[in-house]
């Protein structure tokens, strides 16, 4: 028999999850409008004080929606003192965009709680987040289940090389369309599509509608989006939110472009 105590906890407990969903809500939201966001990734390993300074300047005058901070392969300890600096100076919602278990950050808001559905690693499919749930419940963030599907970029990226799985080929829509509905009917709240950082090739639209038109939940695009046009042409087929990094790092004065264009892309529903 459970206590008064123990069963006012569980319940306690199920209410601070339910309130911590204010940024998926909004997600969801938009995609009921019809309405794109678009979200800047802040790789930890690539950026100093000075250089947030600009983005964050940049991302508020461009009116970014949320910054995505992550990489596949962070190798040094400024995560959180990124994301410290981001939410000092801006309300832009930060976004955990892990590689791995270890890149947890209880500053954010929230955290892309990533299932490569794509491959066939266990351990990136549930392996990580067993050994990770506990710290991650204890984070407070705001947690939203994630099918992470790696498309085929034209070129070898870190994530495919860490995660020894298998891109999905470009080519096939089919395949992709089948593992993005396979992850929303696996309960997974968001399919991010991913053809890595500095992808040659970047997923097609023809990609992202066959899927898009497949599922109902929010689909997240990045990986080698280097021209407004593409992101505005992502978001004609179907996108969601687009995610540009490695093009940012680069040139950051695209941030204005970027946000433009997938903004000025408002679908009827």
């Amino acid at each position: 028999m459970i206590s008064n105590s123990k069963t006012f906890r569980i319940f306690a407990n199920i209410q601070v999850y339910r309130m911590k969903m204010h940024i998926y809500s909004s997600l969801a939201e938009k995609k009921k409008l019809g309405k794109k966001s678009f979200a800047v990734l802040i790789d930890p390993d690539k950026v100093n004080d000075l250089l947030l300074d600009e983005l964050i300047k940049l991302s508020l005058v461009a009116k970014v929606d949320y910054f995505l901070v992550g990489g596949s392969l962070v190798i040094s300890n400024h995560l959180d003192q990124c994301v410290q600096h981001i939410k000092h100076n801006c309300d832009i919602p930060v976004i955990l965009f892990p590689g791995s278990a270890s890149q947890i950050s209880k500053y954010a808001d929230a955290l892309l709680y990533l299932s490569l559905i794509s491959g066939r690693n266990p351990e990136l499919l549930i392996g990580q987040h067993v050994v990770s749930a506990p710290f991650v419940r204890k984070s407070g963030l705001e947690i939203m289940s994630t099918g992470y599907i790696v498309i085929d970029g034209g070129a070898p990226t870190t994530v495919s090389y860490i995660s020894n799985a298998t891109p999905v080929p470009w080519d096939k829509n089919e395949i992709a369309m089948c593992t993005a509905m396979a992850g929303e009917m696996l309960g997974m709240k968001l399919i991010y599509m991913d053809s890595g950082s500095g992808a040659k090739r970047p997923i097609t639209e023809s990609m992202i509608k066959i899927v898009a038109d497949h599922i109902e939940v929010p689909l997240i695009i990045g990986g080698g989006i280097v021209h407004p046009e593409k992101a505005y042409l992502n978001c004609k087929a179907g996108a969601d939110v687009i995610v540009v990094g490695n093009a940012i790092e680069k040139d950051a004065s695209l941030i204005k472009e970027m946000s433009d264009a997938v903004h000025s892309v408002v679908v009827k529903v």
